[in-house]
This record gives C-alpha cells, sequence and structure tokens, in this order.
C-alpha cells in the first residue's frame, strides 16, 4: 500500500512522528508540493494525504491507483469530493482534535486585549517601572472578564470548549446554533444573532464557513454591538469583512479585536488589518500546539486503519 503525504509541513515540522501512518504502507512524506509536482508526487498513490493541496476533478480522473484520501485538517473544500466519490475514492477528515488549542487561543488573545501583558511587559523591559515614581502603573484599562457576557456564535466542539473556560471566569454564556433541536449544555442561552451581537462584551466566532454566513462580521452586525465589545476569531476569515471591521476599530464601534485568521492566508505584505488599532493577529496557529497536532497524526493513521479495516470512519463523501 503506497502513502503518500503532499504538504506534511505544517502539521509535523519534524517535531512528531510519522509512524503511526507508517505501520500501514510504504509512506512518501513531501513537505509541500507545488500544483505542478501534485500528478507525478500523487500519481503511484494508493492512499493519499493533504493539508491544503487542491485536489481537483481533474487531476483526481488522472489518479488510477488512488482508493483513499484523509485529510490532514478537519475543512475538506480543497478536494472535489463529489468527483471522488465517482471514482469510488473514499474521502476522509480529521475531527475534534483541536478543540482544547484552539479554545486557548480564544482566551490567549481575549486576555491580551484586556490585560495587555505584552504592552506593559515591554514597557517594563524598557524601564518604565524603574523609573516610576509609583509602586504600581497600567498604560491601558485593564477589564475584568468576570460578569461580563461572552457570545458564541457557532456552539460546536470548540464553541462548547469556549463555554467551558467563559464559564470558569464567571462569565454569562449566550450563544447560537445553526441547529436548536442538539440539546444545549448547561448554564449557556440560545438567541438570536441580534441578541448575541446586542448583548455580548465578547463575541467568538467558531462556525464553519458556508455562503450563508460569509461576511456575517459586517457593518451591520458590527453597528450592534456595544462599544466596550471585542471580537475574536478563530475560525475562518471569511465570517468577516475586513474593511467593515477595520472602519469599526478605527471609529471605536469595538473595543478590539484579535484575529487567528484572514481572508488571505499568508496574508499580502498591505493587508488592510496590519498594523490597525487594537487588533491583534497571529498566524493561523490556533490548532498547531504540539498535543493538538499529535492527535491530528493519530486521527489520520486511525482513519487509515479503518479504511484497510473496512470500518470506515470519518467519511465526508459517503
Amino acid at each position: 500500500m503506497n502513502i503518500v503525504i503532499l504538504d506534511g509541513f505544517v502539521a509535523n515540522p519534524g517535531d512528531l512522528s510519522w509512524e503511526g501512518i507508517r505501520q500501514y504502507g510504504n509512506l512518501q512524506v513531501y513537505d509541500r508540493t507545488s500544483e505542478d509536482l501534485l500528478y507525478e508526487r500523487a500519481k503511484e498513490a494508493h492512499i493519499l494525504i493533504v493539508n491544503k493541496c487542491t485536489l481537483n476533478g481533474t487531476l483526481l480522473a488522472r489518479l488510477d491507483q488512488l482508493q483513499c484520501i484523509c485529510t490532514l485538517a478537519t475543512g475538506y473544500n480543497n478536494i472535489d469530493i463529489v468527483a471522488a466519490k465517482e471514482q469510488g475514492v473514499i474521502v476522509c477528515n480529521a475531527v475534534g482534535y483541536s478543540s482544547p488549542s484552539v479554545a486557548q487561543q480564544v482566551f490567549a488573545l481575549l486576555l491580551e486585549l484586556t490585560n495587555r501583558v505584552g504592552v506593559h511587559n515591554e514597557s517594563v523591559q524598557q524601564n518604565a517601572w524603574a523609573n516610576s515614581i509609583d509602586w504600581s502603573y497600567w498604560k491601558s484599562p485593564l477589564i475584568e472578564l468576570s460578569d461580563k457576557t461572552m457570545g458564541i456564535y457557532g456552539l460546536g466542539k470548540i464553541g462548547q470548549e469556549v463555554a467551558k473556560i467563559a464559564l470558569a471566569f464567571g462569565m454569562k454564556v449566550i450563544a447560537t446554533r445553526k441547529d436548536r433541536t442538539k440539546p444545549t449544555p448547561p448554564n449557556i442561552q440560545l438567541v438570536t444573532i441580534d441578541q448575541l451581537f446586542k448583548e455580548s462584551d465578547v463575541v467568538t466566532l467558531h462556525a464553519p464557513l458556508t455562503k450563508e454566513n460569509k461576511d456575517i462580521i459586517n457593518a451591520h452586525n458590527l453597528s450592534l454591538m456595544k462599544s466596550t465589545a471585542y471580537l475574536i476569531n478563530t475560525g475562518r476569515g471569511g465570517l468577516v469583512n475586513e474593511l467593515d471591521l477595520k472602519n469599526a476599530l478605527l471609529t471605536g464601534k469595538i473595543a478590539g479585536a484579535g484575529l487567528d485568521v484572514l481572508s488571505q492566508e499568508p496574508p499580502p505584505k498591505d493587508h488592510l488589518l496590519l498594523n490597525t488599532p487594537n487588533c491583534l493577529i497571529t498566524p493561523h496557529h490556533a490548532w498547531a500546539t504540539s498535543a493538538s497536532r499529535a492527535r491530528l497524526i493519530q486521527i489520520v493513521a486511525n482513519n487509515i486503519k479503518g479504511f484497510l479495516n473496512g470500518e470506515l470512519q470519518n467519511v465526508v463523501n459517503e
């Protein structure tokens, strides 16, 4: 069984092992694969593992050895799953591996906005404290989270992890979810979209990107938010109209934003949100703790094991 990983570097730049996958066949790992090399590297593969490489119908039609595709990710919009199904190719994704890590990043961003640890550390390192006539100082207001309202857009696995932490901070938690028939965890109130934006002190985004919710963060919804509220996005960049967000930040319609994702990744050097006041941006790494990436690789290994044993799991094109 030939197994080929086309773009493994981001998931495993060398600090983890591929042995869990290697045990199931002849494994070839490529850190990155450009579009012009996709066919050459994939043509002998029975099992293909991809993160962000695009597998369109034209390419899949040429891969006559291919039986299974596994994603090193939850998302699979880079794969033509309809074409794969027509050719009898199973596509499996990885679900749930990053929930604790992403929830942690939500609060890393939020706490930097409310406590400005980095700003204050920098001032101390530059001797502002040593030169102070007072024993304590702060360079910006310090915001307490207890009794504030956390609004969660999308109450899936990550949203529920965020809720647990918010509740531990003493926050009230409100949320929206697409399927309201699912049971709601205790101490979380389901609300309308308008209520979410109007009542929240923090809005955090955890819904998958669809045609219906693209630019859900727009001028109208931002205008509903409190001027003291924060926006956190560790979901998908396309959920946010970035120009509208920039305008909201520049005009003080909201207090700040913490973003781990942008509409274009990597962003251009002149991306409109770069150096915007009160806008923190991290390089889409909320998912990337060592523990999270180890779970991801293990899920892919389990998907392969299930495929080989006829016990399919995480199939997205049934």
